[in-house]
């Protein structure tokens, strides 16, 4: 019998017993090129020996100790690395298990900011639509992912909503890429506005949207005038990097490639790799002195707090990412992947949209190139690749409702950071075979 209440009930999982690089092996013994991480986790592969090491080491000499009694090396040492990359003012580190709890305690962090500075009457969060922030309640709140909130709506908070910077589907065609960015950012304003010029918490976004929309990067200017706008009405800009960051886009931070720093950004995924459950909330100074400089204390926390085996396998995930330079990987085999998808999909009948920054990239599936007409939902476009690109070795993350929710399908590529040239042309390849029979299947092609 099986007592596992698996996310899928109805659909039967091969059994991962083994990885290696940037493979995942099953019982049967078939490899797969674990090219989405996961969801966009596993940075370093699978296997790593120093990752492990370091785990081992800290099982051995202390596992794990309460963080309302002790700090530990691993937390301190990790805080510290961290801290020495973040965006400008960005100075200390709140641990957490994951990337929902991540966002959660930035939501609850910059309220009672607001409240340690006399500005209690403060309680909206704005957020964009096809956005995904997580699966707590606060985190689909603020989240504007329509399908993953729809049966939870009724006790959610009440969040509000602007466009997505989404230029493939939302720049009109006598606006330049920078009028386009300049005119949704301003909805920031015109909603601010709209609720009480003081009565906005803070505005969150990602970088470069993740699942939702896959792998969608702002176009060039747009996040300077977000953070223009929320220092004019003294909103908290909540970055939400748990998919993008972490050197998943060529750079630690995916904010340093839009030039700007935020008050809060959450981290998790990329942080640790896999290896232990871990994310952070990350704060600026400005943020946290509020809090000791008034009530001392944040009114929050969860048992697992500055967990000290998570933390070292953080650091030995950081410190691998540092010391061979994968960064300068990322940028590498991110052109090259971006190359191959273009060479191969650039004139496919059945894909608009080639998008994403290092090797955080999307392909978007549509019925029509001209019109951009997506397909029929019914049709199941996405997990049909997803389950051909299974068959071919090929673990991918495709999604459906890119566009509104409902409507839209896309492929997701996330692979880690140590894939060689040779790796990158079978993803592709593979890719490649799996589009091409879905479609068939589903009568398209």
């Amino acid at each position: 019998m099986n007592h596992v209440f698996h996310r899928y009930p109805k659909h039967d999982l091969p059994f991962a017993v083994g990885g290696e690089g940037p493979y995942l092996i099953d019982a049967q013994g078939r490899r797969y090129i674990d090219a989405s991480g996961g969801a966009a986790v596993s940075c370093l592969g699978h296997g790593h020996p120093k990752v492990i090491a370091a785990i081992k080491d800290q099982v051995d000499r202390l596992a794990y100790a309460h963080t309302s009694f002790f700090t530990t090396e691993a937390t301190e040492r990790l805080a510290d690395m961290l801290i020495e990359a973040a965006p400008k003012g960005i100075e200390r580190v709140y641990y957490v298990s994951g990337g929902s709890e991540a966002v959660e305690t930035a939501l609850k962090l910059a309220r009672q900011y607001f409240l340690e500075i006399g500005q209690p009457q403060r309680r909206y969060f704005v957020g964009r639509l096809q956005s995904y922030h997580g699966n707590t309640l606060g985190a689909l709140a603020v989240g504007g992912n329509m399908w993953r909130r729809k049966q939870f709506e009724p006790i959610l908070i009440e969040g509000h909503h602007i466009s997505p910077c989404y230029a493939y589907r939302g720049r009109r065609d006598d606006e330049s890429e920078a009028e386009y960015g300049l005119r949704v950012a301003n909805e920031l304003e015109a909603k601010i506005l709209e609720l009480g010029k003081d009565a906005v918490i803070g505005f969150i976004a990602e970088p470069v949207v993740g699942a939702t929309m896959g792998s969608v990067p702002s176009v060039p200017g747009y996040f300077k005038r977000i953070r223009e706008i929320c220092d004019k009405y003294g909103v908290l800009l909540i970055l939400d990097e748990v998919m993008c960051g972490m050197g998943r886009t060529g750079t630690l931070f995916a904010c340093e490639q839009d030039g700007i720093a935020p008050d809060i950004v959450a981290i998790a995924k990329g942080l640790g790799a896999g290896y232990q459950p871990i994310g952070a909330t990350l704060a600026s100074r400005q943020v946290f002195e509020a809090i000791v400089n008034g009530s001392g204390f944040f009114q929050h926390g969860f048992t697992y707090v500055g967990h000290a085996t998570a933390c070292a396998a953080a650091l030995a995930v950081q410190t691998a990412i540092r010391e061979d330079n994968l960064l300068a990987n990322v940028k590498a085999r991110g052109a090259e992947l971006d190359q191959g998808l273009n060479e191969r999909f650039g004139n496919h009948p059945y894909v608009g949209d080639i998008r994403g920054r290092g090797l955080f990239q999307s392909i978007e599936m549509v019925a029509d190139r001209a019109s951009k007409k997506p397909f029929d939902p019914a049709l199941k476009i996405n997990a049909r690749i997803k389950k051909a690109a299974m068959a071919n070795g090929l673990c991918c993350y495709p999604m459906g409702g890119c566009i509104d929710g409902q409507y839209g399908d896309h492929v997701l590529l996330a692979p880690p950071y140590i894939i060689d040239s040779e790796v990158v042309g079978q993803i592709v390849e593979r890719l490649a075979r799996a589009v091409d029979s879905a479609l068939k299947e589903a009568g398209v092609a």
